[in-house]
């Protein structure tokens, strides 16, 4: 990923300390208010998280593909479900907190957790993963620095007392992430020089603790713990790459051998536990392979990649060599080699009955060849390629339906993409990916008003108020003009109203006791 996600960040907490604009100096508000010697209680730890998930939704960098996020997913629950059975998630953490994962597109290997309960996985990291185990093991540990409040901790630990200093901390966490000097240096630049340089370094107890409470999630959540004594032995064995970048993980989460020990005697007394969903994971850090990784000359190589050997490496996922082949149909997709992505796809067919049949990765070979049939402009081939998965419910399907009929000439695709889209927004408001497809179906149909609410519900959606605010405020200036749809007019200016008002109740806890005028805005 390129630095433009720390240095946006950077902005972030910038403006978490200093309220810029004229409008804001007129109003003279103060630093987020004085947090003084206090912890940091939750709802200051969620209100940080947002303010910087904010500004993580809209970089580039910030992935949203439904299946690679379906299955990112299907790992976290079972752990955060196994967080609550176990008792380490308290009803009010529960309620506040986001409890989100999300990926990065980025080929380093890492995962970090944010103030409020966001996890970022890269998808350098699936891709390197021999197991959905080994996946959850990180997660585990991410999800346990969340659950036992490391962050808070930290933070309360480092802040010299004001919120500038946590600003100052969680710079210098995605700036450890990416292992970025210059975001770094700029972090120090804000007068909190040790802290950004330590934040995301906990103490050797909260990682012996996270290690500890993650091996006990994996464990109640059905997953093999053995998962996180393979991924340790990984990541020994990469040690010496850490100062090449690649191992960002490394570096915030730093291996001894006492936490590799701690994880194998445990290993030793937890009951065994067969790995799962092999194929599916071979499959899916396939595709976090080329999609990590945009440049031609990293598809060109994955696309080769099967020429050789397709034996898997010991000790590693038998189903490897179904992935290297899912590998190189997909980049050969990206690549508009439509032949080679179709005899790509067969190949994965029949590696997949000789290694062992498996109904998860069947299904995503599925989806492959409606992606193919997507990239060559055959919206009716990409039908007929759905129709085995016709009574599945899932995001995933629907967006793919979705894509296929915004390339559908015939009049009532795109009425049907409509209709999915908003029963999909009523339910999910938050699906910022559904309301901007939804904005393109509008834009279509020769729905304008529409289409402009659905741009701004995108922005809401990614927590982007200040944005959605001014693109409803551009909406209600072309409701006045002759013929336009009164009743979409309605709906945008009651619309509007809401977002005015939330944002005021977000400043309102933000600067405490002082009075907030309806323009001013949210620090970005």
């Amino acid at each position: 990923m390129p630095k433009s996600l720390p240095s946006r960040v950077l902005a972030t907490v910038l403006a978490l300390a200093l309220v810029t604009g004229p409008t804001a100096a007129q109003v003279n508000l103060p630093a987020l208010g004085d947090v003084g010697s206090q912890d940091i209680d939750i709802s200051t730890e969620r209100r940080i998280g947002d303010q910087v998930m904010r500004q993580i939704r809209i970089d580039p960098d910030y992935l949203q593909d439904a299946l690679l996020q379906e299955y990112l997913e299907g790992v976290w629950t079972p752990l955060y479900k196994a967080a609550k059975q176990l008792g380490h998630i308290g009803d009010e953490t529960q309620q506040r907190f986001a409890w989100e994962p999300f990926l990065v597109r980025d080929r380093s290997v890492n995962a970090f957790a944010l103030p409020g309960g966001f996890v970022g996985t890269h998808l350098g990291l699936i891709a390197m993963t021999a197991s959905r185990d080994e996946l959850a093991s990180v997660l585990a540990h991410e999800l346990s620095h969340i659950t036992q409040r490391h962050i808070a901790r930290r933070i309360s630990g480092e802040s010299t007392g004001t919120m500038l200093s946590i600003a100052g901390l969680l710079l210098g966490i995605l700036a450890a992430t990416k292992g970025n000097i210059q975001a770094a240096n700029a972090g120090i630049m804000t007068g909190q020089a040790v802290a950004a340089q330590m934040s995301l370094n906990f103490s050797r107890d909260m990682e012996r603790e996270a290690d500890r409470v993650g091996f006990a999630l994996m464990t109640e959540a059905g997953f093999a713990p053995a998962g996180m004594v393979s991924m340790f032995e990984r990541m020994e064995q990469a040690y010496h790459l850490m100062d090449s970048g690649a191992y960002p993980y490394l570096r915030s989460h730093p291996l001894t051998s006492e936490r590799i020990g701690d994880a194998r005697t445990r290993l030793a007394l937890a009951p065994f536990a067969r790995p799962q969903g092999l194929a599916e994971h071979a499959l899916m850090a396939a595709r976090s392979r080329v999609l990590m990784d945009p440049r031609v000359d990293a598809w060109k190589a994955l696309q080769a990649g099967p020429a050789g050997s397709r034996e898997p490496k010991p000790g590693g996922n038998p189903y490897e060599p179904v992935g290297l082949v899912y590998a190189s149909a997909l980049a050969s997709i990206k690549l508009r080699d439509f032949d080679r992505a179709a005899d790509n796809l067969r190949e994965c067919e029949v590696l997949l009955q000789l290694i062992g049949p498996s109904a998860a990765a069947t299904r995503l070979l599925t989806y492959l060849r409606a992606e193919l049939a997507e990239a060559r402009n055959r919206p009716l081939e990409g039908y007929a390629a759905l129709e085995p998965l016709k009574g599945e419910k899932s995001r995933p399907l629907m967006m793919q339906r979705v894509a296929l009929q915004l390339i559908d000439p015939a009049p009532e695709a795109a009425r049907d993409a409509a209709d999915a889209l908003q029963t999909r927004v009523s339910l999910h408001p938050e699906d910022a990916l559904a309301w901007s497809q939804l904005a393109v179906v509008w834009t279509r149909l020769g729905q304008p008003l529409r289409a402009i609410r659905a741009q701004a519900e995108t922005r809401a959606a990614a927590g982007d108020i200040n944005g959605a605010i001014d693109r409803l405020r551009s909406g209600l200036r072309q409701s006045r003009q002759p013929n336009a749809d009164q009743v979409e007019a309605s709906v945008i200016e009651a619309r509007l109203r809401a977002l005015v008002y939330a944002r005021q109740g977000m400043l309102a806890e933000m600067y405490p006791g002082r009075y907030i005028p309806p323009d001013v805005e949210l620090p970005n």
